[in-house]
């Protein structure tokens, strides 16, 4: 199991405060590595079920709907951690009406903070990495990067970006000892999801989707950010992993 062994390794995680972004950050706090949690809501329990399992962790407060705070995330990590090996880019809105009706400030909130900071996360990361010789990259796509979905174009439009930029920088990035990947999760019992959980009629009909039956925990999230995370995957680029229950293969 060497080979998935993140010890003396440093990650950074935007969203980690619930859900996917914490689930993630204990399954890699597991396998061995410190944890840096970045967002606008201070990842408090995280913090410390990371540091109850012996690893170092920290929280930097930035607003992420905007670039203004990345330099000063990357640089804070650095500081206080030692350098950043893996980056997981979670953090991520969504904002749910009819095409027809969709307004541009709800389609720039989310294309900023889905893509827009994305981005500039990984190139300010990057950087780093570069300079070191290594690291890993793990974006979260969506279903909605395969599918168009209903109801929701800046999310589909911004989760598209995400797959294809995932492409691009594992391209550019891979010959510089960096994997660039991300995570296409399926329907995860979260936050984001908690509307469509509550509606009857289309909690059914997504369930019957799953081959697996049932919804997706954060915590089935883990297995695939440690493998993407770890020396396991270095030969890993540009792949967007579906953890989904089997709904693309329905």
């Amino acid at each position: 199991m060497k080979a998935f062994d993140l010890t003396g390794r440093v990650a950074l995680i935007t969203g980690a405060n619930t859900g996917i972004g914490q689930g993630i950050a204990l399954a890699l706090a597991q396998a061995g590595a410190d944890i840096a949690c970045a967002g606008r809501t201070a990842a408090v329990e995280t913090v410390a079920a990371v540091e109850a399992l012996g690893r170092r962790a920290i929280l930097i407060s930035a607003d992420l709907s905007t670039i203004d705070p990345v330099q000063h995330i990357i640089d804070d990590v650095v500081q206080q951690l030692g350098g950043i090996d893996v980056l997981v880019n979670n953090a991520g809105i969504i904002r749910r009406a009819d095409s027809l009706d969709f307004t541009e400030a709800d389609w720039d909130a989310v294309m900023d903070t889905n893509l827009k900071v994305t981005f500039f996360l990984c190139q300010t990361a990057g950087r780093h990495m570069v300079g070191r010789g290594r690291g890993k990259i793990i974006n979260i796509a969506s279903m909605l990067s395969f599918q168009g979905g209903i109801r929701v174009p800046s999310y589909t439009a911004s989760k598209s970006g995400v797959a294809g930029l995932t492409k691009l920088l594992a391209n550019e990035w891979a010959t510089k000892g960096i994997n660039v990947n991300a995570i296409a999760p399926g329907y995860i019992a979260t936050n984001n999801t908690a509307a469509l959980q509550a509606d009857e009629t289309r909690n059914r009909q997504i369930v019957e989707r799953i081959p697996a039956g049932r919804w997706g925990s954060p915590e089935d999230m883990g297995g695939a950010a440690v493998f993407l995370a770890s020396p396991a995957s270095d030969y890993v680029n540009g792949h967007i992993l579906a953890v989904d229950g089997g709904w693309l293969a329905r």
